[in-house]
């Protein structure tokens, strides 16, 4: 069995709409390392997209979804309820910023997760509309992509996106977006289109995803929050790529010391089961009555198991202070390159989601082309990378946080020769 012949199957019996981002197929893997169907080994810096922030099949977590397995795999939560979803809710109240009683919901995706943020928020204020920012992704269902500040390819040929959905520029100083154009731009919104008595909510990702990893400034962060209060509009933080301690924080919006009112996750919850959850203020998340809200696979009682195993290992192995450290070993090397890469424009995130941004060396505008040309050859020498941004110039780095110290070394020195071989040409 070959990658290309299973490539040839793919394209045979599998709509084009899925992308895929390598022609590898997975044989095996463990913590930062995967093999494919013909032997060869990688080193995984795209943790399936942020979804293995403790690595491939973590003992722990493995452990505790075979524990699982032996009692039973299904009982739909809202017919025979089970303690594990309880005990999990419990801890995720506990954990999320903010000094007040938490109530919490599992659902299985993370567009799912923002689809109920939002029923949420509108049945708890009586509004309709939804502030989002360009940039943001928020998912692939219809709420999700009118959410979403990018048209290709997640709108693109879709038809109409629900209505009562506004976007503000998300403020980018790289890109000539200042805090203050950001804020200008959301008053102009208030002035030109929505009347902000009539805004349910503004949804925001601390850390944007596939926007291209730009960290929301501070002080737009604490100023959105005090237009939420001003106007009685619920503030929604999208953790669903930055939570559980990527961004060297449990959670990213622990960065502004501003506590959202409603929080959505999904991802690493879970450690590569499904599982995502919505956490919100306990008398925001009650407005819906019994049945408002679930699903038959919502909180699958496998994905409990792991989310719990996971929150485990983030505490005993001290994952926060691993990606601080990590992210400074990236980020060092990085900028060991500046001088002789003049591509480089960008380095930037907190904890272990960075990001480095490529611009063309003589004409200083985003280049894709050299984003791709680092992600294959880094591929070539068994480096899987991500890219993102609305340029598509942007390499993103979502290693496993549990990644061994020396494949970390060999990860580093194969990005370093894979920039250089691109500047080479």
């Amino acid at each position: 069995m070959t990658n290309a012949t299973i490539s040839s199957r793919k394209n045979e019996s599998i709509a084009r709409g899925v992308g895929m981002t390598t022609q590898i197929y997975a044989d095996r893997a463990e913590n930062s390392e995967i093999w494919d169907v013909e032997g060869r080994r990688y080193i995984d810096f795209s943790s399936g997209i942020a979804v293995v922030n403790t690595g491939h099949r973590h003992p722990k977590v493995i452990e505790a979804v075979k524990a699982q397995l032996d009692r039973f795999t299904h009982t739909c939560h809202q017919v025979v309820p089970y303690e594990s979803y309880v005990r999990l809710a419990e801890r995720l109240n506990g954990m999320l910023p903010g000094a007040f009683e938490k109530k919490t919901i599992f659902v299985t995706t993370g567009a799912e997760a923002v689809e109920n943020a939002v029923k949420i928020a509108r049945h708890a204020t009586g509004r309709q509309a939804i502030i989002a920012f360009s940039g943001g992704f928020h998912g692939r269902t219809f709420m999700g992509m009118a959410l979403t500040g990018k048209v290709v390819p997640y709108k693109v040929g879709f038809g109409a996106m629900p209505g009562d959905v506004f976007h503000a520029p998300f403020p980018v100083a790289l890109h000539g977006v200042s805090v203050a154009d950001s804020l200008a731009a959301l008053d102009r919104l208030f002035k030109a289109d929505v009347d902000p008595a009539r805004v349910a909510a503004i949804i925001i990702e601390p850390v944007q995803g596939e926007g291209g990893f730009y960290e929301a400034p501070r002080e737009f962060v604490s100023a959105l929050r005090k237009i939420c209060d001003q106007h009685g509009i619920l503030l929604i933080a999208d953790e669903v790529q930055t939570g559980f301690a990527r961004t060297g924080k449990m959670f990213a919006m622990e960065h502004h010391d501003v506590a959202p009112d409603i929080t959505t996750m999904a991802k690493s919850l879970a450690g590569g089961f499904p599982l995502s959850a919505v956490t919100g203020r306990a008398e925001i998340m009650d407005a819906p009555g019994p049945g408002g809200l679930g699903g038959t696979y919502g909180g699958s009682p496998i994905g409990v198991a792991a989310a719990n195993a996971v929150l485990d290992v983030i505490e005993e192995e001290g994952l926060c202070d691993r990606a601080n450290a990590l992210g400074a070993r990236l980020k060092q090397r990085l900028e060991s390159l500046r001088d002789d890469v003049q591509e480089i424009v960008d380095i930037r995130g907190p904890g272990f989601m960075n990001a480095v941004e490529f611009n063309h060396a003589k004409k200083g505008v985003p280049s894709a082309e050299f984003a791709n040309a680092v992600r294959l050859n880094a591929l070539d020498k068994g480096l899987i990378l991500l890219t993102c941004g609305v340029y598509s110039n942007v390499i993103r780095f979502l290693s496993p946080i549990t990644i061994q110290d020396n494949v970390m070394t060999e990860a580093l020195d194969i990005l370093e020769s894979a920039i250089r071989d691109a500047r080479a040409g």
